[in-house]
This record gives C-alpha cells, sequence and structure tokens, in this order.
C-alpha cells in the first residue's frame, strides 16, 4: 500500500511539473513602434509584465521612465535620442525606477545627455552591446548590486562643468554596492570640454566613486567590484580646464568639510578587482583620491604606466581568464 502510494505521488508531481509553463513561455513580446508607438507606452501598459521583451526600432525614438524588470533591445539601429528630463534639466535616455531589477539595455545607440541611470537602488541590471555617442555620462550606476556593463562602445564625452563620464559604479547614501561587473567596453575619441566650464575635475573613462559631496553619505562599501578587460583611450580638447582619466578610484567631498585631506579609514572603496585593461590611450591612466586606494584594491596586468601587482589571473574571475 505504501509502495502504490509512493509511485501515485510521483505521477502526480511529473504532471504538475509538465503542466507547468516556464518563465520562457510566458515572456511576451512587444514592439515599438508596432504594438506601442513608444516606449513608455509599453513600459505603462499593464500587459507588459516582467519578464518582456521590448524591441524597439528601426528608427529613432525617446528613452523611458524604466519600472518593469523587461528586456529592451534594438533592432535594425535604433536610436534613442530623447527621454525624460533630469532634475538638472539634462535629457535621459533610460531612468531605472524601483521594480526595474533584472532589466537589460542591449543593441541601441544613445546620443542623449545622461543615456542609462538609476534613480533607486536597481540590482542586477545588464547593459550590453550599447553605442553611447558624446554622452555627458554614459552609464551611471548608483548604489545598484549585480550589475553586469559589457561589450559597450562609448565614443566621444562632453562636460557640463561635471560629468565627462563613460562608465561610474558610485553611490552618495550610505549603502554597499557589490558585484558588478565592468568588462569588454571601448571608450575613445576625445572629451569635449564645455565652453566657460568651471573646470577643477576630471573626465573618466571608468569610476569607482563614493561621493560624501554636499554632506552626503558616501558609501559604506564599494568592495567586490570587477573592471576587466576594457579599452580606454580618451583625450581632453582642454586639458588645462578639464583633463580625462582612464579609471579613477574616489572618494570625495567638500574642501571645507574636511574633505580630502580626512577621508574615511580604512577606506571605504577596498577589494575590487581591477585588470587586464588597456589604458595606453589616454594621458592620465589611473588616478586616486585618496592615494592609499591603489594598495587597498586588486589592481594588476593593465596595459599602460599602471600595470600593478602581477597577481594571478583567478583573482580577477572569469573576465580574467
Amino acid at each position: 500500500m505504501k509502495r502504490v502510494a509512493l509511485l501515485t505521488l510521483a505521477a502526480l508531481v511529473s504532471l504538475l511539473v509538465l503542466a507547468a509553463p516556464s518563465a520562457a513561455a510566458k515572456a511576451a513580446k512587444w514592439t515599438v513602434p508596432g504594438d506601442f508607438a513608444t516606449i513608455q507606452e509599453a513600459i505603462d501598459d499593464p500587459d507588459v509584465v516582467d519578464g518582456d521583451r521590448i524591441f524597439v526600432g528601426p528608427g529613432s525614438f525617446a528613452g523611458a521612465l524604466v519600472d518593469k524588470s523587461v528586456e529592451i533591445k534594438g533592432i535594425g539601429g535604433a536610436t534613442i535620442d530623447d527621454g525624460p528630463v533630469h532634475g538638472s534639466g539634462l535629457i535621459q535616455g533610460f531612468r531605472l525606477l524601483a521594480g526595474s531589477d533584472g532589466a537589460t539595455i542591449s543593441h541601441l545607440t544613445f546620443t542623449t545627455d545622461l543615456s542609462i541611470m538609476n534613480g533607486a537602488a536597481v540590482d542586477d541590471v545588464t547593459v550590453t552591446q550599447c553605442t553611447f555617442l558624446d554622452s555627458i555620462q554614459a552609464i551611471s550606476n548608483w548604489r545598484g548590486n549585480g550589475w553586469e556593463i559589457s561589450h559597450n562602445s562609448i565614443m566621444d564625452l562632453r562636460t557640463r562643468c561635471g560629468g565627462g563620464i563613460g562608465i561610474m559604479v558610485a553611490d552618495f547614501s550610505g549603502g554597499t554596492v557589490v558585484d558588478n561587473v565592468v568588462s569588454h567596453n571601448k571608450i575613445y575619441g576625445t572629451l569635449h570640454v564645455s565652453e566657460g566650464d568651471c573646470g577643477g575635475y576630471n573626465g573618466s573613462g571608468i569610476v569607482l566613486f563614493a561621493d560624501f559631496r554636499w554632506e552626503a553619505l558616501g558609501a559604506d562599501s564599494i568592495t567586490g567590484n570587477r573592471v576587466v578587460k576594457n579599452k580606454v583611450s580618451l583625450v581632453s580638447d582642454t586639458p588645462a580646464v578639464v583633463d580625462v582619466v582612464a579609471l579613477e578610484l574616489t572618494e570625495h567631498g567638500d574642501i571645507a568639510a574636511g574633505w580630502p585631506v580626512d577621508p574615511p579609514d580604512p577606506p571605504v572603496i577596498c577589494s575590487n578587482a581591477i585588470g587586464f585593461n588597456d589604458w595606453r590611450g589616454t594621458t592620465i591612466q589611473v588616478d586616486y583620491t585618496p592615494d592609499n586606494l591603489e594598495s587597498c584594491n586588486d589592481i594588476s596586468r593593465n596595459l599602460g604606466n599602471n600595470r600593478g601587482h602581477g597577481l594571478h589571473p583567478s583573482v580577477f574571475g572569469p573576465g580574467g581568464n
């Protein structure tokens, strides 16, 4: 009797597994234009749910405020040339809001000021195989964990009393920023300094940034992130006003509040793996604020003046093998 009951239960479980639709089968595919006139209409529609795919193009389109875990993929050379307005008045491509954890953005060209950035602590975002042209900030990850930023092309950057940043992983809210991977990206061309720019800073190809300015909370920890196999080749058209750094690690605050004279001790940007990158096309290749960030992070096997410590490739994870 016991054996019959066990066999019956096993058969029931098998039937339930066969009857249950897979996650892939549930994911719907939507087109812009086609199913929707704009990307924002697609995001806002209640029929578009987490896991769905939105195919965009060909043509030029406005970006959107994204609050769902969807894939947004360009086809036929689709371009994002407009979008939501940032509080600074700059035009964004996509602003990732709460609820967009796990979103993917791929195969799009961006000509907006702030191309991709998050307005909440959004995790597990993928940005891949996109092209960014003349951005003020191309990809900005504020307090997101588990992002994969890979195989993107960022050509030319520009400033506006700030910015001039290709890829940024950062926090200003006192959180922990971990497990982000920045790999196989190409950042090249010219940093265009705006006329009358206030200066006093550098543009950056890639930056890890704990922002304590204006009495912000900065970061509790920016650790366990990997920057591997990227190529940065940038020059400034006005280096006397704003120069450009290939890789920057910065814990920065207001000088009036004791910064950078008394930065956190120990550093909050620590135990990140930075290796197998090529900085040779940029005059200032690596910059640390404060200087002890160099010894606190695993920096090795990069091409350029700062080659690092000759660490074993395993330190850099799959991207270093």
